[in-house]
């Protein structure tokens, strides 16, 4: 297995050179071994690694989540059953962030619905809706 730079990594991996640093620096990427010119020498393992992580956080898994995937991943006791319910329960934080975009998006329909797109801004409704809101807090 041949050992790469960190921009081979990187450009393997699909990020930049720093979100590496920032993968290890986080620990949610083990520090490689150096050579004697204090290079870093990183293995295929890193790259599919990385991929991993940008895959959990494209179907919304946090950091810290994301590392704890990691380490279920490693213990043999974990099943996949554990990694299901951390799916599961990825999914409902998903449906529940849908339902409010959901209500915001109606609220802010019923507020343009109401604004015509004339006048001066001293009169527009979206903005006096605005004002009514923050004023009752």
């Amino acid at each position: 297995m041949a050992a790469m730079t960190i921009g081979q990594v990187a450009q393997q991996a699909g990020v930049g050179v720093e979100t590496v640093r920032f993968y290890e620096r986080t620990g949610l990427l083990s520090a490689p071994p150096r050579r004697a010119s204090g290079y870093r020498q990183y293995t295929q393992e890193a790259v599919r690694r990385i991929q991993f992580i940008k895959r959990s956080q494209e179907l919304g898994f946090a950091l810290k989540e994301i590392r704890e995937l990691l380490c279920l991943r490693v213990d043999p006791d974990t099943t996949c059953g554990d990694v299901r319910q951390r799916a599961e329960a990825k999914m409902a934080d998903i449906d529940a962030k849908l339902r409010d975009l959901q209500r915001m998006r109606q609220a802010l329909a019923t507020l343009v619905a109401a604004c015509d797109g004339y006048g001066p801004t001293s009169h527009c409704p979206i903005l006096e809706a605005l004002e009514a809101q923050s004023a009752c807090r």
